[in-house]
């Protein structure tokens, strides 16, 4: 890392809980330490909250929603403010990009180019969908029904490191559009530039207590959040297993639930597809964000008759992927989020070799960065589906290439998995396009693209992937109640 990086790096600042609009320490004036992956030095001190800061967050938050000063805001204010928001967050877009690209490890190029962007416009989307919300009318014999959606109350958003900033503007944009009061979550990993959205907030205008952010373990201040009483939505992204935690600590009071879980995507190549532009994008979705991401295309699908010209192709390309420094524009892939990741990386690597998986490239710590937890992107092929290196989420810069004979076996091999969230196809074959399309159990599938995003379409995985979607109008329909006015004439 360059010496301006390094003296810019001292300037962060330390991290407080947000609540009712004010940055405080936790009661307990404990801390914890976030680390720069890069180069594992501290970043900042982070406050460590407990679960009698999480009730205050929360109970503030319901004050707040009771009184009626947003959730009663018109919605046509409401919306200005998101708005200001967005303008907020894309005038300071180098700030809030660097604070990223430091605190997980990710490319400038994609924090600063597409991340921080889009959630800029993650709060403008829904800020002006809110304004078009639409309230039935239904009418009968000397009686009149009309349906409204009324905020649902106070909302516990819980944010997964690898995206920090636009998964929580994905999550709080909606709830807050729809006139709820909310309480965040980041993950400890990475909470930088999540807890920087409460300054921006509060220049926005936003009333104090609508928006509030609570750094701590998921062990305190996530149970505390997905057990109060107070708490009448519970919006979740991260792997599955804390996923069905979450989801019976909310079964215990009935609080409704939106679970984004793991992934382990099929990504198929049939034999007609345009070789170079499914080389590109199969590449574009295993090493975007080193692979840490849960929409990633790890189980790369070939047919036979193209598998050794497309895995020529692919590797070639793979071999010309730019590991470095995150702050560096030019670098293609950043250091994974801590050292006990990349641990857990590595011994899944050790784990395919030990099952017979084939070796095409890298497959080890990158000494030469320095400190950093930095991973060769690596590509195992002749796997066998059965591999737990194909079955289990490895959430790094691993994919296992996997040759298929028949459009039957290639369905068949994409849905042998416990996971449903994702799945890509790359043919010019319409027809056999939407076949398979119909067929891959997955929330979201695309054909020759990875990683288009429409914010009108639901969002969304099956089987172990998770529960319900969000997105357009599926994210108000979970946000508010439902309310039915029956009226004789």
């Amino acid at each position: 890392m360059s010496q301006t990086a390094q003296e810019r790096e001292r300037k962060i600042k330390d991290a407080k809980l947000f609540i009712n609009g004010e940055y405080i320490d936790a009661i307990s004036g404990e801390t914890f330490d976030t680390i720069n992956p890069a180069i594992n030095v501290k970043l900042a001190s982070v406050a460590n909250a407990g679960e009698e800061d999480v009730n205050k967050a929360i109970e503030v938050a319901q004050r707040t929603f009771e009184s009626g000063v947003w959730s009663g805001m018109p919605v046509e204010e409401r919306a200005k403010i998101l708005c200001k928001m967005s303008d907020l967050v894309m005038e300071r877009v180098d700030e809030l990009a660097w604070v990223e690209t430091l605190d997980v490890g990710k490319p400038i190029k994609e924090s600063h180019g597409f991340d921080i962007p889009r959630a800029a416009w993650n709060l403008r989307f829904f800020a002006e969908m809110a304004k078009y919300l639409i309230h039935e009318n239904y009418e009968m014999r000397n009686f009149m029904s009309y349906t409204k959606y009324a905020p649902a109350g106070v909302t516990s958003l819980i944010i997964p490191w690898n995206l920090p900033f636009m998964q929580m503007t994905w999550k709080a944009s909606a709830a807050l559009a729809a006139g709820n009061t909310v309480v965040v979550k980041p993950a400890s990993y990475t909470p930088l530039s999540a807890v920087m959205l409460g300054e921006i907030a509060n220049e926005a205008g936003l009333p104090p207590g609508v928006l509030n952010i609570v750094t701590g373990p998921g062990g305190t201040v996530g149970t505390a959040m997905t057990t109060h009483p107070y708490v009448r939505r519970i919006s979740f992204v991260g792997e599955t297993t804390t996923g069905k935690t979450v989801m019976k600590n909310a079964a215990s009071r009935l609080i409704p639930v939106s679970l984004e879980l793991g992934g382990k995507s099929a990504n198929i190549v049939f034999e007609d597809a345009d070789l170079d532009e499914a080389v590109k994008g199969s590449i574009e979705a295993i090493f975007r964000n080193q692979g840490e991401i849960c929409l990633a295309g790890s189980r790369l699908l070939v047919q036979e008759s193209i598998y050794d010209r497309f895995l020529d192709k692919f590797v070639k390309a793979v071999q010309q992927i730019k590991v470095g420094d995150p702050l560096d524009p030019e670098t293609d892939m950043g250091a994974l989020v801590s050292r006990s990741h990349l641990k857990t990386v590595d011994d899944y690597v050790q784990i395919g070799l030990a099952e017979g998986a084939k070796l095409a490239y890298g497959g080890k710590r990158i000494t030469s960065l320095g400190d950093g937890n930095f991973y060769e992107p690596t590509v195992f092929y002749d796997v066998d589906n059965k591999m737990r290196v194909a079955q289990e989420e490895i959430f790094g810069p691993v994919v296992v290439v996997i040759p298929f004979k028949t459009e039957e076996e290639a369905i068949r091999i994409a849905n042998d998995s416990i996971y449903g969230l994702a799945g890509v196809v790359w043919t010019n074959d319409l027809r056999r396009a939407h076949r398979v399309a119909a067929q891959v159990q997955s929330g979201l599938l695309w054909i020759n693209c990875w990683y288009v995003r429409d914010l009108r379409t639901p969002f969304g995985g099956a089987k172990a992937s998770g529960i319900g979607r969000e997105g357009g109008r599926h994210s108000f329909e979970f946000y508010t109640e439902a309310k039915t006015v029956t009226m004789k004439l």
